[in-house]
């Protein structure tokens, strides 16, 4: 889920319209990322992640999940390809003096350990460090099951990465869990409804049940085991769950193919069954992981 920044195209002049990319990074740093705390947390608890682990972060975004594993004691590495801005959220993050700075509930102050982190832009192999140990975790927290093309995308990545881990290395892959069990699907189908016309080129699409395993598997991985845990994405108002949500780039395609405006109405509408009385957001919704072994 982290986000895709693009630019974006009006479809009445076919001309770029370019996005505010940082603005964009902030609202994914600030409001939609501190939704996948609980995943995160629950990943680290399960595999025991302190101070002897080696982390990989692939697609790591602005860098919450390596903070929450360096409050730990683990030593982290991020790698992504996709967007400077939110590379540079990560490295301010992972700052010795950015562990003064408030972050989501439930995550425990960085202190010293961020010392042991590394940011890297691009491909996983720009991680490799020939001196030091092999990797011996490796997360994929970006959530698949959720745009035309993403498992794809995964398995390439993690091709790239299994090379810097040691056998029986964990690989931690994550999901969108069953669209019945995710109140936000009502409102990511507005992405699939206006996109129709981009079909295949970005397009949300509901979740399959073994999207995990089958990643796992073509990528040469061996399953080793899953879990499900309750990521409930809760706003301040409508307009904060509209920004979140438009930061995670699922309704770029419905973009394109309409205009900024259009969705932003159609979001609006659909957020609202979400509305509680004091005027915040609410969707309860559940994320599966896999955990998958390097042979």
């Amino acid at each position: 889920m982290t986000p895709t920044l693009v630019r974006q195209h009006s479809s009445h002049t076919g001309t770029a319209s370019p996005v505010d990319l940082r603005a964009r990074a902030r609202d994914w740093s600030e409001i939609q990322e501190r939704m996948l705390v609980p995943l995160y947390e629950a990943v680290f608890e399960r595999l025991d992640v302190g101070g002897g682990t080696r982390m990989l972060g692939l697609g790591c975004g602005s860098g919450l999940a390596l903070l929450m594993a360096a409050s730990r004691g683990a030593s982290v590495t991020g790698v992504d390809t996709r967007s400077p801005e939110l590379l540079d959220l990560a490295r301010q993050r992972l700052l010795p003096a950015a562990a003064e700075a408030p972050e989501p509930a439930g995550v425990r102050p960085a202190a010293a350990h961020v010392r042991t982190a590394r940011v890297v832009e691009g491909p996983p192999a720009a991680a490799a460090d020939p001196s030091a140990p092999a990797f011996t975790l490796v997360t994929a927290f970006e959530p698949i099951g959720c745009l035309d093309g993403d498992s794809e995308g995964l398995r390439e990545l993690l091709a790239a990465a299994t090379p810097l881990a040691g056998r029986g290395t964990a690989v931690v892959l994550a999901g969108w869990g069953p669209p019945e069990r995710c109140a936000t699907t009502s409102v990511l189908r507005v992405a699939t409804k206006l996109a129709d016309p981009l079909r295949g080129a970005g397009s949300w699409r509901p979740a399959l049940r073994d999207d995990l395993e089958e990643v796992a598997q073509r990528a040469g991985l061996r399953p080793d085991g899953s879990g499900r845990v309750a990521c409930p994405f809760g706003y301040a108002d409508v307009e904060s769950a509209a920004r979140g949500l438009l930061s995670t780039g699922l309704f770029d395609a419905a973009i394109a193919a309409t205009d900024p405006e259009q969705v932003d109405k159609e979001l609006a509408e659909a957020l609202h069954p979400h509305r509680r009385p004091d005027g915040t957001v609410w969707m309860p919704n559940v994320f599966r992981y896999l955990v998958a072994r390097v042979p």
